[in-house]
C-alpha cells in the first residue's frame, strides 16, 4: 500500500484514459455499421488509429521536453475528447478516418507520459509490481469501457458524451498531483536492419502479428454485427479475446522459459490458424459458437507479441532491451496501418470471411518464415534466456512500457550503454 497511494493519482487517470478508450475504440464501428460504412471505411478507422498512434509515440517525446508532462497530457486528452465529439457531429467517413487517427495520436501521447511517470515513481524493487498493477488496471478499463455499451443505445450520443467525459476525468488526477516531473521521456529510435540482424524472426513475426492483431481489433466488432450478433454479444466478442490473450500469457510465458520460444510461436499460431479456418469454413451462426472462437482466437493472437518480444531481448546486446522493445512496437505499428486496410478491403470484396482470410495469410506467412528460421539458427540455450514477462496488448503498449517494465539491471545497462555511446561521439 505504501507504494500503490503515491501513484493512485496516476492508476486513477490511466484508467479513465482507458475506459474512454474502450467505449470510443468500440462504438466507432458499431455506430459506423449502423450508419451503413462500407468495411473498407471501417477498416480505414482502423488504419487512422495505427498512423495516429506511431505519430504519438514519435512526437510526444519532443512535446514533452518543451511545455512539460502536465501540459502535455492536458492537450492530449483535452483532444482526445474533441476527437470523439467531433465524431458525433461529423457522421462520415471522410471525418472519422482523420479523426480517428488524432484519438490514436492523443491516446499514445497520453499513455507515454503516464507510463513515464509511473517509471519514475516505481522504487526499483517494486517496478514489476508496478507494472503488474498498471497492466491490471488498464486491462479492466478498458474491458469495462467495452461492455458499458450494452447498457444504452447506440444509436444516439450517449457513449460519445460519456467517452469525452471520461476524457477530460483522466486530466484530474494528474492536474492536481503533488508529484514531481518526471525524467524526458523515452525516445523511439527505429532501426530495423539493426533489429533485423539481432532476430528477423522478431521483425518480421511483429509485423505479422500486427497485421492480424489490427485486423481483428478494429472489424471483429464488425464481423459479429453483421452476423446478426446481438449488441451484448458483439462488445462479448470484442472484450473477452483480450481478457483470453492475458490468460493465455501465463502458460504461453511458461513454455517459451523452457523451449525454443519459436516453436511456441509456432505452436499459437498454428491455433490462431485452426480459428481462422474454423470462422471461414463453418461461418457459425450462434453466439455462444462465436464468442467461443473469438476467445480462443484472442488467446493465441495477444500472447504473440510477448513471445516475439522475448525472444527478441534473448538475442539483443547488453543495455539494449529497451530499444528493442521500442522498436519492435513501432514494426507492429507499421503493420498495424496495413491489417485493418486490407482486412477492410477483402470484407468489401469477398465478404465477411475476408476478415479471417487476410488474418489466416498472416499467420501461415508467420509459421513458414518461423519454421525457415528455426532451420537456419539454434535455439538460445535455456540458461542463457531472459525471463518472460507477460505484457499489455501491444496495440495499447507504447515505448515507455517497455520502460516501465524493465528490471533494475536492465535500466543500468542500458544508461551504461548510453553513456558509453556519448563518450565515443
Amino acid at each position: 500500500m505504501r507504494q500503490i497511494l503515491p501513484i493512485s493519482a496516476l492508476l486513477l487517470g490511466s484508467a479513465f484514459l482507458l475506459f474512454a478508450g474502450g467505449i470510443n475504440g468500440l462504438i466507432l464501428p458499431v455506430r459506423g455499421s449502423a450508419e451503413g460504412f462500407s468495411s473498407f471505411a471501417l477498416g480505414l478507422l482502423g488504419t487512422g488509429w495505427a498512423i495516429g498512434y506511431v505519430s504519438g509515440c514519435l512526437v510526444t517525446p519532443r512535446l514533452v521536453s518543451r511545455v512539460g508532462h502536465i501540459r502535455s497530457f492536458g492537450v492530449m486528452s483535452s483532444l482526445a475528447a474533441i476527437a470523439i465529439l467531433a465524431s458525433l457531429l461529423l457522421l462520415t467517413p471522410v471525418a472519422w478516418v482523420p479523426l480517428r487517427a488524432l484519438s490514436g495520436f492523443c491516446f499514445a501521447g497520453a499513455a507515454m507520459i503516464v507510463e513515464s511517470w509511473l517509471s519514475e515513481r516505481a522504487a526499483p524493487k517494486d517496478r514489476g509490481k508496478v507494472f503488474g498493477l498498471y497492466t491490471m488496471v488498464n486491462l479492466v478499463s478498458s474491458t469495462a469501457g467495452q461492455l458499458v455499451l450494452t447498457l444504452g443505445d447506440t444509436t444516439g450520443y450517449l457513449y460519445f458524451v460519456a467517452g469525452a467525459m471520461f476524457y477530460c476525468l483522466a486530466l484530474v488526477p494528474t492536474a492536481i498531483s503533488s508529484s514531481a516531473t518526471p525524467k524526458p521521456l523515452v525516445n523511439v529510435k527505429i532501426d530495423i536492419p539493426s533489429l533485423w540482424r539481432n532476430s528477423p524472426i522478431a521483425v518480421g513475426g511483429v509485423f505479422l502479428t500486427g497485421i492480424s492483431n489490427s485486423a481483428f481489433g478494429t472489424l471483429g466488432p464488425v464481423y459479429a454485427e453483421r452476423i446478426g450478433l446481438p449488441l451484448t454479444a458483439v462488445a462479448l466478442f470484442a472484450s473477452l479475446p483480450v481478457l483470453a490473450g492475458a490468460v493465455a500469457q501465463v502458460p504461453v510465458g511458461f513454455l517459451s522459459d523452457r523451449m525454443d520460444r519459436r516453436k511456441v510461436l509456432v505452436g499459437i499460431a498454428a491455433v490462431a490458424t485452426l480459428a481462422d479456418l474454423a470462422f471461414i469454413l463453418l461461418q457459425p451462426e450462434a453466439q455462444w459458437i462465436n464468442i467461443a472462437l473469438a476467445a480462443s482466437f484472442g488467446a493465441a493472437i495477444f500472447s504473440m507479441y510477448p513471445v516475439i518480444l522475448a525472444h527478441a531481448n534473448d538475442h539483443a546486446a547488453e543495455g539494449t532491451a529497451i530499444q528493442v522493445s521500442g522498436g519492435l512496437l513501432m514494426v507492429f505499428g507499421m503493420g498495424s496501418i496495413l491489417g485493418p486496410l486490407a482486412a477492410g478491403i477483402g470484407m468489401t470484396k469477398i465478404g465477411i470471411s475476408g476478415l479471417f482470410i487476410t488474418s489466416i495469410i498472416a499467420h501461415i506467412l508467420l509459421i513458414s518464415f518461423a519454421i525457415l528460421r528455426i532451420s537456419r539458427r539454434a535455439a538460445v540455450a535455456t540458461e542463457d534466456k531472459g525471463s518472460f514477462t507477460a505484457s499489455p496488448m501491444a496495440r495499447n503498449a507504447t515505448p515507455e512500457t517497455a520502460a516501465l517494465a524493465a528490471t533494475e539491471e536492465e535500466l543500468i545497462e542500458e544508461l551504461e550503454a548510453e553513456r558509453l555511446a556519448t563518450a565515443d561521439h
